[in-house]
């Protein structure tokens, strides 16, 4: 098994919390977007830089009348972000303790 990494693509707040929202489950672009309050504009662009890096993927389909954009993690995708959060995990467990 390989250590934990730290991505810079992932690390982005906003990209950190896309991946963790589909790292469950495919949402919905407006989802998405509400989930973590950003405008369409900037979810895009994360949107971009994730699917660039092979962890998103982008599923348009036709729903109610509607073109609805379906979002979710590659099995890349779900593995960056696993190896992003046990870094975090990692570094975080070096931290001294907060006293009161």
């Amino acid at each position: 098994m390989k250590p934990p990494v730290f991505d810079p693509v992932i690390h982005a707040p906003g990209r950190l919390q896309i991946c963790a929202i589909l790292s469950a489950a495919e949402a919905e672009f407006a989802v998405v977007r509400d989930a973590i309050q950003v405008s369409d504009s900037v979810l895009s662009k994360h949107v971009k830089t994730l699917e660039e890096a092979g962890y998103l993927a982008v599923r348009k389909a036709a729903q109610g009348g509607r073109q609805r954009t379906w979002l979710s993690l590659t099995e890349a995708g779900k593995a960056a972000f696993a190896s992003h959060v046990a870094e975090l995990s990692r570094l975080a467990a070096m931290t001294a303790p907060i006293s009161p």
